[in-house]
């Protein structure tokens, strides 16, 4: 039975369509004092699926009351899909007396569930921090669905060498193109040119790739550097397009011809579905 968090509802939706399960009836409430109540009543499985991304601390509370509230209704095995996973870029302490939020939360979930599944986490080794077993699912490759079947000599293009994996999953599922990434040149102490590592993109179709974009700051700038290099339409695409603030009005200013995401955050951006790589590791 498929068990959805409020951030995650039309995933999970898609993934009760997708892999022909039951999806489970859940209502939310908050009371007087703040506190939350997450529910799932008539729940009358064996196994459950919970699907809930954590973008919220609220979120995180509510994944541990789904987890309980399974339990108490009899349930023998627990299978618990992150979509995304909140805190998870703070995977170290960078100053002392901080702590490694990953681990904290990571710890937290884990008594509650039997298996984790995460998708494309920031940082792939948040994993390891689970105290039962969890894997990392890939979804860049639904990012190739919704880009236009004419791109002219498309560039799969990532922010740094450490996320090119993404460019060449998008890549390969879209079927042509090249794979390169963005380098960094500091010219001075307060400025620095960024560009592709050793592609032309003069006359072509750029395709940014990431697993997040969050303030849309560093793509709006790499935007605004491949059109002073003469590329023609410029795509956004990301797993999680968490978009705060005014995000997409950066990227809109800046000349992106459009934006795309997945539903692991389901904002307007949310073109396509993870559904089916989760239902392939389910």
């Amino acid at each position: 039975m498929i068990v959805s968090g409020s951030s995650s509802q039309s995933l999970s939706a898609a993934l009760a369509a997708a892999t022909d399960a039951d999806l489970a009836p859940v209502s939310f409430e908050r009371f007087p004092d703040g506190e939350l109540m997450a529910q799932v009543p008539y729940f009358n499985a064996d196994e459950a699926v919970i699907v809930a991304s954590t973008d919220s601390s609220d979120a995180h509370v509510e994944l541990l009351q789904l987890q309980d509230a399974v339990h108490e209704a009899g349930a023998d095995h627990v299978t618990t899909v992150i979509p995304y996973m909140g805190y998870a870029r703070q995977d170290a302490a960078f100053e002392p007396g901080q702590p490694v939020s990953a681990r904290a939360m990571a710890r937290a979930l884990s008594p509650g569930t039997d298996r984790v599944l995460t998708i494309n986490p920031h940082e792939p080794a948040v994993t390891d921090h689970f105290d039962v077993p969890a894997e990392t699912v890939d979804a860049a490759a639904q990012l190739a669905d919704p880009l236009p079947a004419d791109l002219t000599e498309p560039v799969f293009l990532s922010p740094d060498e450490g996320a090119v994996d993404i460019a060449e999953t998008v890549q390969t599922a879209y079927g042509r193109g090249h794979v390169d990434y963005f380098e960094k040149t500091r010219l001075s102490g307060s400025e620095v040119e960024i560009e592709p590592r050793d592609a032309d993109v003069d006359g072509r179709d750029v395709v940014l790739t990431d697993d997040i974009v969050a303030t849309g700051s560093t793509m709006a700038e790499s935007v605004a550097a491949l059109d002073d290099m003469g590329a023609a339409r410029v795509y956004v695409t990301c797993v999680h397009p968490m978009l705060a603030a005014d995000a997409t009005t950066k990227l809109a200013r800046a000349g992106v011809e459009a934006i795309y995401g997945t539903d692991t955050l389901e904002r307007a951006a949310s073109t396509v579905s993870a559904a089916p790589a989760i239902a392939d590791a389910l």
